[in-house]
């Protein structure tokens, strides 16, 4: 049987090489891989910067809205201020005495008012301001304080001109009051020169005196025995009192005040009086000595204090007691 040769292909000695076919399958493979990662990556990539950018943007919202919290704070706070001011200028308007000058600074005060509530409403109503908004407010806000400021000097002008008016209308109601006082002093003088000149006119009295007498007009010496009374005195000159006709009236007390006689009445301090006798002298200025009153007993009388009185042109001319046993 013959052989066969066969020929065979020499074999290199070492590994086997890998079939084309598998590394064309490992190399997609790598390929598919490394693209994975890439859009992996990318997509890792936006989504960092997406998170990133929404937490800038967070805190930048964050840092503005505490910014306009800040904002409304101070808002709020310069309302109050001006609030505060307000109340101060109503105390210094209620001190200006000038009318005119007090309606004008109420006409600005009442349209101030108004634009200050209207920015209290403001604040209340927003509770999220913009800082636009803000912004406007706080304008207004600094625009008023300057009319505040304007307000406030002008008060304290007028209060220190009513200061003035106020010293020195206390300086007239202190002159007043001296000259009132002056004028009271003048007239209480002039009173009482009035009285003492008045009174310089009045008669005067001298030497009286009260006897008992008996029934035969001769002196008693019991009170009990009598039968008239006798009242003598004198009117000395006194070149002040008007001369004429003089009406003296007596009146003759007993111990127990009982008036003795009931002779009539005359007018004295605006009242009537009644007496005991009376007697018209004819005054010339000079010394009348001697005028005597009589009384005709008329009743029991008693030892005692009695009392002898003289009244002339609405004077008491005198007064005085006797003592008869």
């Amino acid at each position: 049987m013959q052989e066969q040769n066969t020929t065979q292909s020499p074999q290199p000695s070492g590994k086997k090489s890998a079939p084309k076919g598998d590394n064309r399958k490992m190399m997609l493979w790598i390929i598919i891989a490394l693209a994975a990662a890439v859009v992996g990556l990318g997509a890792w990539f936006i989504i960092s910067s997406t998170s990133q950018k929404r937490a800038l943007e967070e805190a930048i919202a964050l840092k503005e809205q505490a910014e306009l919290d800040a904002s409304e704070r101070e808002l709020q706070n310069a309302y109050d201020e001006l609030n505060n001011q307000f109340a101060d200028i109503e105390n210094g308007r209620n001190l200006i005495l000038d009318d005119s000058v007090k309606r004008d600074l109420q006409i600005k005060y009442e349209n101030a008012r108004l634009q200050v509530e209207r920015l209290q409403q403001e604040l209340r109503n927003q509770q999220n301001m913009s800082a636009a908004e803000i912004k406007r407010l706080k304008d207004e806000i600094a625009t008023l304080r300057d009319l505040l400021r304007h307000y406030v000097e002008e008060i304290n002008r007028l209060q220190l001109e009513n200061d003035s008016l106020r010293t020195e209308n206390q300086q007239i109601r202190d002159t007043n009051r001296q000259l009132s006082s002056q004028v009271q002093e003048t007239s209480r003088q002039n009173q009482q020169l009035s009285e003492r000149m008045t009174l310089a006119e009045r008669l005067n009295v001298t030497g009286l005196s009260l006897t008992a007498l008996n029934k035969k007009g001769k002196n008693e010496k019991k009170v009990a025995k009598a039968k008239q009374l006798r009242v003598i005195f004198t009117i000395p000159q006194n070149n002040s009192t008007p001369v004429g006709a003089k009406t003296i009236y007596l009146r003759i007390t007993s111990p127990s005040g009982q008036l003795l006689g009931n002779a009539g009445t005359f007018s004295f301090e605006g009242a009537s009086v009644p007496y005991t006798a009376k007697t018209v002298i004819e005054y010339a200025g000079e010394e009348i000595a001697g005028i005597t009153m009589y009384w005709d007993v008329n009743t029991a009388l008693t030892a005692g204090s009695y009392t002898v009185e003289l009244f002339a042109d609405n004077f008491r001319l005198t007064s005085r007691s006797f003592e008869l046993k």
